[in-house]
């Protein structure tokens, strides 16, 4: 089953710090551990796609990240530049401020208006549960389902102290969307393959981490064990 685990991660760095080497590791392991995806900011998203043109991993980039608050304006031709330089898949943040103002309809038109730019490309919506109430969390994933985004995406890992994916959240969005053919994705704070099957038994039907390789190859199991063992 670890190999069908893999094909669920979006093998992601996203840091500020990241290099065009950091990059083409990060391409290299995607490959190497059959990931389904490399997530990757919208800078580095010409290279990604170049470095993986004769492989089955897709490429995501992030669309205004990480707080949400750009213009929609901006947000529309970040996605048209990401869709225009090859990317395949579009990480997109909410205004979180709009949605907790109970500005549905902005929530709604803005996903709305990127998933027009994506031209097809599957829209991911960073709800960012972190900041969320459990009503802000299903009124968020009925925004992603008016919008006809193509998943729910839980966090963008940026929120201090925050918890980033969890069992409950994605039991929550999976009970929101009723019917609805949205996939969830679960991101952040992913860190064993003991919380990534947790989050696939509930509902999760991608996984955001950037311990990919960690968590197929079972080194993370090893290293909680080292810890736990020291502890004592």
């Amino acid at each position: 089953m670890t190999e069908n685990l893999a094909r669920y991660i979006d093998h992601t760095l996203l840091s500020p710090q990241a290099t065009k080497a950091d990059i083409t590791k990060l391409c290299q392991e995607a490959i190497e551990n059959k990931f389904f995806a490399v997530c990757v900011n919208p800078c580095f998203v010409r290279q990604a796609v170049k470095e993986l043109a004769s492989s089955e991993v897709a490429v995501a980039t992030v669309i205004g990240f990480p707080l949400g608050a750009n213009l929609t304006d901006i947000k529309i031709a970040e996605t048209q530049r990401a869709v225009a330089e090859g990317a395949e898949e579009i990480d997109m943040v909410i205004n979180v401020g709009a949605l907790k103002a109970g500005d549905l309809d902005y929530v709604t038109d803005e996903i709305a208006a990127v998933v027009k730019a994506a031209k097809g490309l599957p829209v991911k919506v960073i709800i960012e549960c972190d900041l969320l109430s459990d009503d802000d969390k299903v009124n968020a994933t009925k925004c992603c389902v008016k919008a006809k985004a193509a998943m729910v995406k839980t966090s963008t890992g940026f929120v201090k102290d925050g918890k980033g994916a969890t069992v409950t959240d994605i039991e929550l969005i999976k009970k929101a969307l009723g019917d609805a053919p949205l996939g969830i994705k679960a991101s952040a704070g992913i860190r064993d393959e003991a919380k990534a099957r947790a989050l696939v038994e509930v509902g999760a039907t991608r996984l955001g981490t950037s311990a990919g390789v960690d968590i197929v190859s079972g080194k993370a199991k090893q290293n909680e064990a080292q810890t736990q063992k020291a502890a004592y």
